[in-house]
């Protein structure tokens, strides 16, 4: 009696994943993008790379601060930086990016190969897959939807399932608690940014569901 309990738990999380369903919506990554995306590598992990590809570790959770999806993927199809992003625009030309974006009503698109490093997230990229979530207005709006969230579950059981090198959850915002571990690879002390986003509330909401998978918390 007591082992069928324990595997009720595994049951449910390999059923969700499977009934998850994902759009393919590229965004524009090309040989230019690429390219750029080797140099990023190569300067701020001292890494000197034959292809883009990467082994993933954690998982990062995003909103993108745009209550619009068309406004949330024009943000990230350019291959080059728009001009609004002076914070970050010193480090880099390269987008912005992530592998998926999840919409108000739950829907799930894939928008790059989630083995290609993208960059969404300062000193882990290398190692790390980013799931974006329409919302987050002005960047400060705990907003991400019912719908949202059970998707990021359905995604997170999927993306484990997928990768069982996977051994992080985390939220953007609290990307900088990752700096003493080994998969912290940023080369420039002085590139930090503040996030706030998805916020502690959808970050545990998330984690309690997906608790069976065994994913680690960035340390405290």
């Amino acid at each position: 009696m007591k082992k069928i309990v324990f595997l009720l738990p595994l049951l449910f999380s390999l059923l969700s994943a499977e009934s998850l369903k994902i759009h393919s919506k590229p965004i524009d990554f090309g040989p230019n993008r690429v390219e750029m995306t080797k140099a990023y590598i190569a300067k701020h992990y001292g890494k000197k790379v034959k292809d883009i590809t990467i082994t993933p570790k954690i998982i990062v959770l995003h909103w993108t601060a745009e209550m619009d999806f068309d406004k949330s993927f024009h943000r990230l199809k350019p291959e080059k930086l728009l001009s609004d992003r002076k914070d970050i625009a010193k480090a880099s030309a390269l987008n912005v990016s992530a592998h998926y974006l999840v919409d108000r009503d739950g829907t799930v698109y894939r928008l790059m190969p989630d083995n290609w490093m993208a960059r969404h997230v300062i000193g882990l990229n290398y190692s790390t897959i980013g799931i974006e979530n329409v919302g987050g207005k002005d960047n400060k709006e705990d907003d991400l939807t019912p719908a949202q969230l059970k998707a990021n579950i359905k995604l997170v059981k999927y993306l484990k399932k997928k990768y069982p090198t996977i051994e992080y959850l985390i939220g953007h915002h609290e990307y900088r608690r990752m700096e003493k571990t080994k998969y912290w690879l940023e080369k420039d002390k002085g590139y930090r940014t503040v996030k706030a986003d998805p916020g502690d509330r959808f970050m545990s909401d998330v984690r309690k569901a997906v608790k069976p998978l065994g994913l680690k918390e960035p340390p405290k």
